[in-house]
């Protein structure tokens, strides 16, 4: 039988991760420019953080897009991008699971890097960059919480 595309472990059809790549790639360059603009201090971008294996055995790696700061509040950025839009809003994209998996990666960052303490948010950049016309960005602060951990309270704020 032939499949109408490549299979390898991950279903991937060839020349489309280069191009959502390159998309991603484009909307954390214009998520972070546009975070600066606001006034944060950008830490890190696409940080990876071992987490663990799954129960089949597999690594477990969480990515956080965009580490910062807004004034001594740790924000922890999640980014999408979107050619154009959709049927739903493109930060519904940052489903339950996601959620669960940026919450883990930032408590283990935040361990690691020893600002347990430090006030924090998770916050999505939504970037929709159609080809034919200017980018579109948008912050949503607050936008999810750390369900092991509940509401901070600079998530109120």
């Amino acid at each position: 039988m032939r499949l109408p595309f490549q299979f390898t472990a991950r279903w991937k059809r060839p020349g489309r991760t280069t191009a959502r790549r390159r998309l991603g790639d484009l909307g954390e360059r214009l998520a972070v420019r546009y975070l600066r603009g606001l006034g944060f201090r950008i830490v890190a971008t696409n940080v990876e953080i071992p987490l663990g294996h799954s129960p089949s055995g597999r690594s477990v790696i969480g990515e956080i897009d965009i580490v910062a700061y807004e004034g001594t509040t740790l924000v922890f950025v999640e980014v999408k991008t979107r050619v154009k839009a959709g049927l739903h809003a493109t930060e519904r994209s940052v489903d339950a699971r996601k959620r669960r998996l940026i919450a883990r990666s930032a408590r283990r960052y935040r361990r690691w890097f020893g600002v347990a303490a430090d006030p924090y948010r998770f916050d999505v950049v939504t970037v929709l960059a159609p080809r034919d016309a200017a980018p579109s960005i948008r912050l949503l602060r607050g936008a999810f919480f750390d369900p092991l951990v509940g509401w901070t309270t600079s998530d109120r704020n």
